[in-house]
């Protein structure tokens, strides 16, 4: 039995924010955002939407596009660092519910923007003892994390959703390897403020997204170059042979450097990040949702899909359509 992704589905807030258009109080320009990052702009969630919401609608469109029925649906994956809660409920038992997936289980996973390739490995290995169909989710409102002033991160994120469907089928391919990776030492190199581990009030409310920005792109540099070279020497493929590259939409720099030590052509990694910038675990299956739309993949197709973030975590799944 393999396992394959049967539907995309993307949701993306209202307001569409453009370099431009950001708060005057940020002392920075486009010129400047789009030569270090490759980001034009991002999409910035309202009051009246979340991660939950935005799930919800690409959990909805994955569905459609893949012909499973809400109740046949065994479990609801929600990859997210931004829950619609800070402890409880779960992002997934919301989502689990608007969708109607009434025979179904539901988890959040917590990776950072590593976040969705552990689900698809989490969910695979789930389906081989219940081959049930499986919605994964990544979603995130980054720009709730960031401190609005400091020029060096509010600028890199934005907000969305993006969904697959798994089923598990006799057909060759589908997902067919993974690696999963993490080092705990380097908490502090991208982190966020709050949480349990001194409890006064005030720490346990979420605070600001902190970043050492060279550590991170010196990480995420050798976590891409890495998880790459892993999932094609795990299948006895050379590189030439991965179709697409589905990385992580950080930052544009990061994945030329990648590309370059890897010695492939940048054509051949599929980003998004002008557009939407980064939102986090949403980032790949935002790009396989669009990929999608556009027409991008061909039957026998090596995806390499790619993550890296806060942890530190890395990681990657290659899917063979």
């Amino acid at each position: 039995m393999n396992i394959h992704i049967a539907g995309f589905g993307a949701g993306l807030p209202e307001q569409k924010v453009t370099n431009h258009e950001l708060p005057k109080s940020i002392d920075t320009t486009d010129e400047w955002i789009v030569s270090h990052t490759g980001i034009s702009s991002r999409y910035v969630a309202s009051k009246n939407e979340s991660s939950g919401s935005l799930a919800t609608k690409a959990a909805q469109e994955a569905l459609k596009m893949s012909g499973v029925k809400p109740e046949e649906v065994g479990m609801v994956i929600v990859a997210t660092s931004t829950p619609d809660y800070n402890v409880f409920p779960s992002c997934a038992c919301l989502v689990q519910h608007h969708i109607g997936a009434v025979n179904a289980g539901a988890f959040d996973l917590l990776a950072a923007c590593s976040g969705f390739v552990y689900a698809m490995q989490v969910a695979r290995s789930m389906m081989l003892l219940d081959p049930r169909p499986v919605v994964v989710v990544g979603t995130d409102v980054m720009t709730r994390t960031v401190d609005w002033t400091d020029r060096n991160t509010c600028v890199l994120f934005g907000d969305g959703a993006g969904a697959v469907v798994l089923k598990a089928d006799k057909r060759p391919g589908g997902i067919l390897q993974s690696v999963l990776r993490s080092d705990g030492g380097g908490e502090r190199v991208l982190y966020c403020d709050g949480g349990y581990r001194h409890p006064k009030p005030e720490n346990m409310t979420p605070g600001f997204l902190h970043m050492d920005g060279k550590k991170v792109f010196n990480f995420a540099v050798k976590a891409c170059e890495e998880v790459i070279r892993d999932l094609a020497q795990k299948q006895g493929l050379s590189l030439d042979q991965i179709t697409w590259v589905v990385p992580h939409q950080a930052n544009f720099r990061i994945l030329d450097a990648a590309a370059r030590r890897l010695g492939i052509d940048m054509s051949r990694f599929y980003m998004n990040i002008s557009e939407l910038a980064n939102t986090s675990s949403a980032t790949v299956p935002l790009a396989l949702a669009q990929m999608s739309r556009e027409g991008r993949f061909k039957s026998g197709d090596y995806i390499a899909l790619v993550g890296f973030g806060a942890g530190l975590t890395w990681g990657g799944v290659l899917v063979q359509m």
